[in-house]
């Protein structure tokens, strides 16, 4: 018995390390909000350095050195790439999440973790639009207020734009005309709950029309302008 388990695992191991890598690649998005980043594009990236895979032992595919190739794209924020038993090259791959776009020269997106992102040939991300952003602003509060819409529910769905003037905010609505005037990104959730229950009066009272201005830089109040 102890020599055919012998037998049986060195068998095994041969054909382990003889097997060779397969062409097709199983390609994994862990978050499928929207493609920044290709099928085809993330193969090629698999494959870039190596001549044939089909004709490679899995063993001696440099995994790190693919790893290294796809978190290197600008679209990519984690890669982990394996090799199946079958012989078929895995990836999993976490794309960056942008959660404001900036219309600059060029124009970027400002991810999840506050860096700035370029735009994806092959997608466009459903978030607010950004203006009055200088090439070298600070996007540090910009980035602070922009996590605090994609993060709220009510906001992400409701604010389209953001214009920056130095270090204040005017938000634009999806449904509305009227302009919200945060004052600095300061006190989001204190304004933001002040602006939830004046917006929700004025829905069930319909008024939201007669307003061109909301001003919420004002400590525990709205203050409405009409047109």
């Amino acid at each position: 018995m102890l020599l055919a388990l012998v037998f049986l695992y060195s068998f095994s191991n041969s054909r382990n390390k003889n097997r060779t890598v397969s062409k097709q690649s199983d390609i994994v998005f862990l978050n499928d909000e929207g493609h920044f980043i290709t099928r085809n594009t993330v193969n090629k990236l698999l494959i870039q350095n190596e001549v044939d895979t089909s004709g490679v032992p899995k063993e001696k595919l440099a995994l790190n050195r693919m790893e290294q190739s796809l978190v290197a794209n600008e679209m990519v924020q984690e890669a982990d790439v394996y090799v199946s038993v079958t012989g078929e090259i895995g990836a999993k791959i976490r794309q960056r999440t942008p959660i404001a776009r900036v219309a600059s020269n060029p124009s970027f997106y400002i991810d999840a973790e506050g860096k700035k992102m370029p735009l994806s040939p092959v997608y466009a991300a459903r978030v607010p639009l950004v203006t009055g952003v200088g090439d070298k602003s600070d996007i540090t509060k910009l980035y602070k207020l922009s996590e605090f819409i994609y993060e709220d529910e009510f906001l992400k769905k409701n604010i389209i734009g953001i214009h920056q003037k130095k270090d204040h905010f005017e938000l634009k609505l999806r449904t509305e005309d009227f302009v919200i005037l945060l004052g600095e990104a300061e006190k989001l959730e204190a304004k933001f709950n002040n602006f939830k229950a004046f917006y929700q009066k004025g829905l069930h009272d319909k008024t939201l029309g007669k307003y061109k201005a909301v001003n919420l830089s004002f400590d525990n109040q709205v203050v409405c302008t009409k047109k």
